[in-house]
């Protein structure tokens, strides 16, 4: 006799299991070494990343270039009140920290993240493929200095890019892998692991969303607050970057600075659940 069990979950159920499963794997990974993997820099604010609304009780933890903007855009909306504004419509530089309010404990507790690698080509694409006044004399400057075979870069990012002179990303992955670079300062937020901004050791988030599915977990996360009926979240960028386009990416950087920029990344890949990227790993 054959028996068959039929389950239905119900996309509200469904979700439910994604979080607890992706909440039991940051308690698993942070239970190995839990110490270790506690932020202790010096100078550096531990609460800088947290986004606060008192009214709903949430705190968000955000990590630049996993929607943040869209995400800002929607705690500003909530910080706002009733009745609630379309997200999309939002016009202020959510960025400054005038427009939204960061601080350290309440109820509730988000996160968004994405595959650390996937991350840093973001990063890059946004930050240096393009004029960048902060970043150029910042950061490519030095990058080109060091790595680019550029023994006096253009001064600017506007005289660079009329030349055609930008860090390369095996340029950009070098630096990374670099164990000068954090001897002389600690990470940009843009490429700072995602541990290390967020602290899911420390702080218990109640939520985890994934830029993979962030559509999904977005609605989630309003049914969650009761507000599905009152906010629409915006509809975010789909990010494209395909395995493949990954591998292609990382074409010129040689295995040993692969190597070198897992172990980097390798606490944010097992915190979140993404696969250890075998494929790069080995070629």
């Amino acid at each position: 006799l054959l028996l068959k069990r039929y389950i239905l979950f119900l996309p509200e159920m469904r979700m439910d299991l994604v979080q607890e499963e992706r909440k039991q794997l940051i308690r698993e990974v942070c239970h190995g070494d839990k110490e270790a993997l506690l932020e202790k820099e010096i100078g550096y604010n531990k609460y800088h990343h947290l986004i606060v609304d008192n009214a709903h009780g949430i705190i968000y933890c955000f990590v630049p270039k996993v929607a943040c903007t869209n995400l800002k855009k929607f705690m500003l909306i909530l910080k706002k009140g009733e009745p609630y504004g379309d997200p999309g419509n939002v016009t202020e530089d959510v960025h400054t920290s005038g427009a939204i309010t960061f601080l350290s404990s309440l109820p509730k507790h988000e996160i968004a993240v994405i595959n650390p690698f996937v991350r840093l080509i973001s990063a890059y694409r946004n930050k240096f493929e393009h004029i960048n006044d902060f970043f150029y004399p910042t950061y490519a400057r030095n990058i080109l200095r060091l790595y680019g075979n550029y023994s006096n870069p253009p001064q600017t990012a506007r005289e660079a890019t009329a030349l055609g002179v930008r860090p390369s990303f095996k340029n950009f992955i070098q630096y990374l892998v670099d164990s000068k670079t954090e001897e002389r300062s600690p990470f940009d937020e843009h490429w700072r692991q995602m541990y290390r901004l967020c602290y899911p050791c420390a702080i218990e988030f109640d939520f985890i969303g994934h830029q993979e599915t962030l559509q999904e977990d977005a609605e989630h996360l309003l049914r969650i607050l009761k507000l599905q009926k009152d906010i629409r979240f915006p509809h975010s960028y789909v990010n494209m970057t395909s395995p493949d386009s990954v591998e292609n990416w990382f074409g010129t950087v040689s295995l040993e600075d692969r190597k070198t920029l897992y172990k980097i990344y390798e606490t944010d890949f097992k915190l979140f659940g993404y696969k250890k990227p075998e494929e790069l790993l080995r070629n």
